[in-house]
């Protein structure tokens, strides 16, 4: 089964063509500048050079027809005709209460998104605009939604129940939904594989660490806890977004003289690393200058490092031990003296590097860094969001 994955974001779109269920990928690309001037497409196909055009994309209905076009291309694709592609999967970031597990999409479930884009203005309509996109040019295809926040639905009351009047959880959903659950339940299982375990008897911390970054405690194949809450502002220091903190200081601000949307605006694009730093949101970047004895960059390292660190004694805490604990994304899986800092001190919990393999670990790659005494694996894991999407895709199409 042919099934392409697609990942719309409000001016780009990402997609992938897989072969399943081996999970082969035939061809990926990125449509960027979509609605605005200067639009490009890169396209990829394993073992054959890339091929770039820059094009005018109104929408992404525009951008989903280059995508097809190209797929199906003569020279440029990897199938005869895109009547090949039996099925789309569509990386949607919220399903709000209701969508709890990947779904075939139909109109109730448009309806519904359509209705929860107040919690997530800046994911939905994209998203959306993907499906009806691909609804107008492919009628007669299964379309799939596959939730970031449904990985995180097995959270108990205590963990995703704020301490608020109940009415706003009743009335306006507001609760702990958790995000980049995708990504935390392909590493999860995947480590379970690896450890030759089922993931019913392991108690699992992973570490989804990028430009965004969430952790997440999984008990036996359930999430009990994530650090990313009502939205995806909570929790550790990333690139601009600040993470927790004291919510008087919103309050304090806006007495101060700042507006709501001043203090949003610098709390998710001011903040994190960018902020405290000065110079970057990029972590490459922040890294390099902390080297070169930047004092601020130096900090920003440092509270990421102590807020991964408290996350991991809490969420061990909260399953009452740890079997593995998994580092991905981008900084995750690339970033050595992160992985070499926030292990650091943590053998009380039973973990402790292989300090070499650490520092030799091949990027790109699955490999265990756990120290040969350690009680709990640690592990660094590519994740692939893409391939799960694929999986659940092709799973709810064959029904």
């Amino acid at each position: 089964m042919k099934v392409l994955v697609i990942n719309a974001g409000s001016s780009s779109l990402k997609y992938q063509l897989f072969d399943m269920p081996e999970g082969k990928v035939l061809a990926k690309g990125l449509c960027e500048c979509i609605g605005i001037p200067g639009g490009t497409i890169t396209h990829k196909r394993p073992g054959k050079d890339n091929y770039k055009t820059e094009t005018p994309l109104d929408n992404h209905e525009v951008a989903l027809g280059w995508v097809l076009k190209l797929l199906a291309d003569p020279e440029l694709g990897v199938i005869a005709d895109i009547a090949e592609i039996e099925a789309v999967g569509h990386r949607i970031a919220h399903g709000g209460e209701k969508l709890r597990e990947s779904c075939l999409i139909d109109d109730e479930v448009i309806k519904y998104l359509y209705s929860i884009v107040k919690l997530n203005p800046l994911h939905g309509p994209p998203a959306i605009a993907g499906i009806e996109g691909c609804r107008k040019l492919m009628a007669d295809v299964p379309m799939v939604g596959v939730f970031d926040t449904s990985f995180h639905s097995t959270m108990p009351e205590h963990a995703y129940i704020y301490p608020l009047p109940y009415e706003l959880y009743e009335e306006k959903s507001i609760r702990r939904y958790g995000f980049h659950g995708t990504s935390h339940r392909y590493v999860a299982n995947r480590v379970a594989e690896l450890m030759g375990k089922p993931i019913e008897e392991l108690k699992i911390i992973t570490c989804h660490l990028g430009n965004g970054s969430s952790i997440t405690a999984v008990n036996k194949g359930k999430v009990v806890d994530t650090s990313m809450g009502f939205t995806p502002q909570e929790g550790i220091l990333m690139g601009t977004r600040s993470g927790t903190i004291d919510p008087t200081i919103v309050t304090y601000l806006v007495s101060e003289g700042m507006s709501a949307a001043d203090v949003e605006k610098m709390l998710n694009k001011q903040s994190g690393f960018l902020g405290v730093s000065g110079k970057s949101s990029d972590a490459r970047v922040v890294c390099d200058a902390a080297a070169d004895g930047d004092k601020r960059s130096q900090l920003a390292l440092q509270i990421l490092y102590y807020g991964v660190q408290k996350y991991i004694g809490a969420y061990a805490a909260a399953m009452n031990g740890l079997d593995a604990l998994v580092f991905t994304a981008g900084i995750g899986e690339n970033d050595r003296d992160l992985r070499q800092a926030v292990c650091r001190d943590m053998d009380y919990f039973g973990i402790a590097l292989d300090e070499q393999c650490n520092a030799t670990c091949p990027r790109g790659e699955e490999v265990d860094l756990s120290a040969a005494d350690a009680s709990v694996r640690t592990w660094v894991i590519p994740t692939d969001e893409e391939f799960m999407i694929a999986k659940d895709t092709a799973r709810l199409a064959d029904r």
